[in-house]
C-alpha cells in the first residue's frame, strides 16, 4: 500500500500490475498472507487472489504464500479447492511456517502459537491429503477440493524448509529477496536430500529478487530508496506504507542493513539489471525465478517490470 493512497487503489493496482505481467509473458503472480502490517493489504490471501484471477484469462495466480500455522489445513484445503474450481489450472499454494506478523497478533490469530509451528510437516501432509481424490469411508472432505490436486509448494527461508521439501517430493521457494542469508545452503540441501514424489520427480527451485529497472541507473537507484526506506523503518519498529522516492543518507548500522537483507538485487538500467541478474542465476541456477519490485510510482512499477520482461527475449 502506497503512502497518501487507499486499499481500494491498492486492490486495483495489483490487478492492474497482474493484466499488465500477463500480457508481458510472467507465468504467476503471487500474494503473501500478512496481518497488521498497514502496508500489506492482502491478509486475506484468497480473495485478493479470487480478484486478481477473476480479472485475468491466463496467468496462475498464487499464494506465496499461506502460512499454515494460522489456519486449520481443512479451511485452506476448501478455500484453494474453490479457487481451483473457479479457474481451474490457475491456481498455486505456497504454504510457510513463519507468522507473518508480530507475536502479538499471531496470539490473536492462532491462540496456541507453540503446537501451531510444530505441527507444519503434519498439517501440510493433511492438506495434501484434502486435494487428493477421494478415498472409501474418508469421513471429512473437502468440499470443493478433494481431487483438485492444487499444486502445494513449500515457502522458505532457513533450512528447515528446504528439509521438508526435499522430504515429501514438493517444490521449494525461497525468500532471497529479503531474507538471503541461507540460500546457497538451502538449496544445496534441497537438491540433495530430494525425494522424488508421483508429481515431482526432481527437485524443482524458485528464488526471489528484488529489481528495479528504469531508463538510467540514477533514476533506477532513486526509485529504489522507496524499498530501502520500507525495511529500514520496519527494523526501527516503525512499519508503514510504502513511501514516496527520497534521498536520505543512511548511517554505517542501515547501509549495513540494506547491503543484507537486498542482498539479491538488481538496480539500474536494463543493462544493468541485465548483469546483475545474469550474475544471480549462474549462482543459483534456478527452475523459476520471482520477481518483487516495490516502487511507489505505479507508472514507474509497471514500466520496471516491462523492461525486465524484455530482458529475457
Amino acid at each position: 500500500m502506497l503512502e497518501g493512497s487507499d486499499t481500494t487503489q491498492t486492490f486495483r493496482n495489483t490487478l492492474d500490475l497482474a493484466q499488465h505481467a500477463e500480457t508481458w509473458g510472467y507465468q504467476r503472480y503471487w500474494l503473501a498472507e500478512h496481518h497488521n502490517m498497514i502496508g500489506i493489504a492482502s491478509a486475506a490471501t484468497s480473495v485478493v487472489m479470487g480478484h486478481v484471477a477473476s480479472g485475468t484469462k491466463t496467468i496462475r495466480v498464487g499464494a506465496g504464500g499461506v502460512m499454515l500455522p494460522n489456519h486449520s489445513p481443512l479451511l485452506i484445503a476448501e478455500q484453494f479447492g474453490t479457487l481451483a474450481a473457479l479457474y481451474p489450472g490457475r491456481i498455486d499454494l505456497g504454504v510457510g511456517r513463519a507468522p507473518g506478523t508480530d507475536q502479538v497478533t499471531s496470539q490473536a490469530l492462532r491462540r496456541d502459537l507453540m503446537s501451531s509451528s510444530e505441527r507444519f510437516p503434519q498439517d501440510v501432509q493433511e492438506l495434501m491429503h484434502y486435494f487428493a481424490p477421494e478415498r472409501p469411508g474418508q469421513k471429512v472432505r473437502a468440499v470443493p477440493g478433494a481431487g483438485l490436486e492444487v499444486p502445494v509448494w513449500i515457502l522458505g527461508s532457513s533450512l528447515f524448509g528446504a528439509q521438508l521439501a526435499a522430504a515429501l517430493g514438493l517444490p521449494y521457494a525461497f525468500a532471497s529477496h529479503f531474507a538471503p542469508d541461507q540460500l546457497d545452503r538451502a538449496l544445496q540441501i534441497y537438491r540433495a536430500q530430494f525425494q522424488p514424489s508421483e508429481k515431482w520427480k526432481r527437485p524443482h527451485t524458485m528464488v526471489a529478487f528484488n529489481a528495479v529497472v528504469a531508463a538510467t541507473d540514477d533514476e533506477a537507484k532513486k526509485l529504489f530508496t522507496s524499498a530501502q526506506r520500507q525495511f529500514v523503518n520496519l527494523r526501527r519498529g516503525m512499519p508503514g506504507k510504502l513511501q514516496a522516492p527520497s534521498e536520505v543518507p543512511w548511517s554505517y548500522d542501515e547501509e549495513a542493513l540494506l547491503d543484507q537483507v537486498l542482498a539479491c538485487r538488481a538496480v539500474g538500467s536494463p543493462s544493468t539489471v541485465k548483469k546483475g541478474l545474469a550474475a544471480f542465476l549462474a549462482r543459483t541456477q534456478p527452475d523459476e525465478l520471482i520477481v518483487t519490485g516495490q516502487i511507489y510510482d505505479h507508472a514507474a512499477r509497471l514500466e520496471s517490470f516491462r523492461l525486465f520482461s524484455e530482458l529475457h527475449q
